[in-house]
């Protein structure tokens, strides 16, 4: 007999001492049901096979699986279960109409999954993890997460959406909460999973010319996925035309701070410089200038400066000129308010000396099926404040999405950066 045995031999259980003095059970009939055909003494469990994982907590050395499913239980084992406060175990009977919560930690794992996601390994304590299956942006359907959540004996927990993540990253956790979850409520969690999938998360350039894909079913067939509650987009590597404007730059009154903070934030999401232009305050030079970028190959535009409501401040006017549509003006984002985002249709390079038409399908892989170039207009703030508005679009812009009014409302919420000391974004409230 162990020590705890030892110490415990001889007292009475928590039952008799509530009996002795009196004291009624407790009303559980609000509670969840778990089912068990059998509640075992662990004295008495020796030989049995342990129907759930068993977790350790050692504060601030490990916390972990002690046991595992499937464990056949031993003498030895019994001082180490009472350890872990352990004084009962269930022998269970898995009725028709139930799931083990490893089984549907499966099933609710591929109910969230859209593209670019895997899940890793097996459950564990009844979790299961959703990793990146790609380097790229995390989407995540928050009013199909929510629904999800909503069925109460499941759930799942994920990173905030719009984050850049790594192949191989943890990005959300699922598992069913009691130990036999009811079968019907796995088939509600999948329905949602699978009416995610059969709608676009956001809406979408498809700027990469890739088609939707799709992941196994349960059963072995195939849906196409096109959303999903959870799922990484590939970020696009652009070629990037940047035309810096402000008379102050281009008569070199001052020495220009935009285009060493630009090509870093591109570079460091593979993209390559297809050219740097400088520009005054002239609405037909910029135009000029955007239209010999788009030339030259570029798949995404960038302006600096020219903003605001000054009168001197005309950039915004030259890329209408340029015949951009869908031009949005202004953003609930402090730095950034007054970052404009539009698109153009990519219609004529140059070829030798003539400028000759071209299909953007087949002579423009890199605009995908729409041939539609974003633009995208940064205020003065983007010189100076090492994370803005910019930081929050790129990304989006990068992976398909087409952004407007809405999605730059929405960043209202979350769209106040703290202006700390030292910069941690992305981890930090900012454009959460």
């Amino acid at each position: 007999m162990c020590e705890i045995e030892r110490a415990e031999a001889g007292k009475p259980g928590s039952e008799d001492v509530k009996k002795s003095m009196g004291i009624p059970d407790s009303d559980t009939s609000g509670l969840p049901h778990f089912r068990s055909s059998e509640r075992l003494s662990v004295t008495e469990a020796v030989g049995t096979v342990l129907a759930h994982d068993i977790t350790e907590i050692r504060p601030g050395e490990f916390k972990g699986r002690a046991f595992r499913k499937g464990h056949i239980i031993r003498q030895e084992d019994i001082c180490h279960l009472q350890r872990l406060g352990k004084e009962h175990l269930f022998v269970l009977d898995i009725a028709e109409d139930e799931m083990h919560e490893d089984d549907a930690a499966y099933a609710l794992a591929r109910a969230l999954m859209g593209d670019g996601v895997k899940i890793k390994g097996e459950p564990k304590e009844g979790k299961i993890n959703i990793v990146a299956e790609t380097d790229g942006l995390l989407k995540i359907n928050k009013d199909a997460l929510l629904e999800f959540n909503m069925l109460g004996d499941v759930m799942c927990a994920s990173m905030h959406g719009n984050t850049i993540v790594k192949k191989g990253q943890t990005v959300a956790g699922t598992r069913a909460i009691p130990l036999i979850v009811k079968k019907h409520i796995v088939e509600e969690a999948m329905k949602i999973g699978e009416k995610a999938r059969k709608s676009p998360l956001t809406p979408a350039l498809s700027l990469h010319g890739e088609g939707d894909s799709d992941i196994p079913r349960p059963s072995g067939e195939r849906i196409e996925v096109r959303g999903g509650v959870i799922q990484v987009k590939q970020i696009r590597k652009p070629k990037t035309g940047i035309v810096i404007t402000g008379n102050e730059v281009y008569y070199g009154r001052i020495k220009d701070a935009f285009a060493p903070v630009i090509t870093a934030k591109i570079e460091a999401l593979g993209g390559e410089i297809t050219g740097i232009y400088y520009a005054p305050d002239d609405e037909s030079f910029i135009e000029a200038r955007l239209r010999e970028l788009i030339n030259a190959g570029a798949d995404l535009l960038i302006t600096t400066g020219g903003m605001s409501v000054d009168p001197d401040d005309v950039t915004r006017f030259a890329i209408r000129n340029l015949g951009a549509s869908d031009i949005t003006y202004g953003s609930a984002v402090l730095p950034g308010a007054m970052f404009l985002v539009a698109y153009i249709r990519a219609e004529a390079r140059k070829s030798g000396s003539a400028e000759v038409e071209v299909s953007v399908t087949s002579e423009l892989p890199n605009f995908g099926t729409s041939g539609l170039i974003p633009i995208l207009g940064i205020p003065a703030c983007g010189m100076y404040a090492k994370t803005t508005i910019f930081d929050l679009v790129l990304p989006r812009v990068l992976a398909g999405e087409k952004i407007g009014r809405r999605e730059l409302a929405e960043l209202g919420h979350g769209g106040l950066c703290l202006k700390c000391e030292t910069c941690n974004y992305p981890v930090c409230p900012f454009g959460k």
